[in-house]
């Protein structure tokens, strides 16, 4: 069976506590009852393979998943969302975890994050054949030796290489430069290059003379993509936020989905957009994931302005 979408990177549980609003020390707000609680698996990579999944598209993990209750908890998650966990290495150490903290009033949210060392990614832990057959990888930027790795495979075959880089380390170039199709947040952007303005910004980043296309996330705002010289722009939508966590994530799911239908780059960020947008009216990431029908129709609402 040829996978659509192979993903190499982080997952994480996350455990979502929805407050009034932010705790603040010395105040009022030092003390706050909690409204809501969950835990629920997220991480960048898996609660992107899990929107594609869920969008039709045939998908594998390639990560670390330890051999904890939580690991258990993620394997089980994965698994009854139809993305491929056979090729994802086991660990003893602590799975990844979160606590996300969300302010009820407007949805934004905290993240309070760990990370076991014991659960970082090695090169050798990356199938090279999984990557070469199939269709599209997908890196993030956690473990950086193993996303470069994967994306060189990928590049050598042929293989358009999508990513979610959400900070600026020591290897984000040479990360950008394995991939084809650069996903950056917004803060990384102008980090990288010193530019306020998108467009500038998007025009000055050092890019592969094969990129296909280079892409920022601006939240709310919507995205914007160049591709060769064109520059697009799509507004985001209007919806009522309960959870922008996850809603990155699900954007590149959403991308990645549009992308590979083949759909033009007006179309693709409209319906990223859609799908992200749908994602912040549900608490969590992973189970906040649209349905196909879900985002297409979002994305036919006119955006805004």
């Amino acid at each position: 069976m040829t996978l659509d979408v192979v993903g190499v990177g982080a997952n994480s549980v996350d455990y979502v506590y929805c407050l009034p609003q932010f705790p603040q020390p010395d105040s009022a707000a030092a003390k706050l009852r909690i409204g809501r609680h969950l835990v629920s698996p997220g991480g960048q990579t898996t609660t992107a393979l899990c929107t594609c999944a869920a969008m039709g598209l045939r998908t594998a993990y390639i990560g670390t998943i330890s051999r904890d209750a939580n690991g258990a908890r993620m394997r089980d998650e994965l698994t009854k969302r139809g993305v491929d966990i056979s090729r994802a290495a086991a660990r003893d150490g602590t799975n990844p975890y979160a606590v996300i903290l969300i302010d009820e009033r407007e949805g934004e949210r905290v993240v309070l994050w760990d990370r076991d060392p014991a659960m970082r990614l090695d090169p050798r832990d990356v199938d090279a054949a999984t990557i070469r057959g199939a269709r599209l990888l997908h890196v993030d930027d956690v473990d950086g030796d193993a996303a470069i790795y994967a994306a060189t495979i990928a590049l050598e075959a042929g293989i358009p290489v999508t990513s979610d880089i959400e900070k600026v380390g020591a290897r984000t170039e040479e990360l950008i430069a394995a991939v084809t199709i650069p996903i950056f947040a917004e803060h990384v952007l102008q980090e990288l290059t010193g530019e306020k303005d998108f467009e500038r910004a998007l025009r000055k980043v050092r890019l592969k003379p094969d990129t296909t296309y280079a892409c920022v996330t601006l939240g709310a705002r919507g995205a914007m993509l160049l591709a060769g010289d064109t520059l697009y722009s799509a507004p985001g939508y209007t919806v009522d936020v309960v959870d922008t966590t996850g809603a990155g994530d699900i954007f590149r799911g959403g991308f990645i989905t549009s992308l590979l239908r083949g759909d033009p780059p007006d179309q693709i960020l409209r319906f990223a957009n859609a799908a992200a947008a749908v994602s912040c009216t549900r608490l969590g990431a992973i189970a906040s994931v649209p349905t196909i029908a879900q985002a297409e129709a979002c994305a036919l609402r006119t955006p805004n302005t």
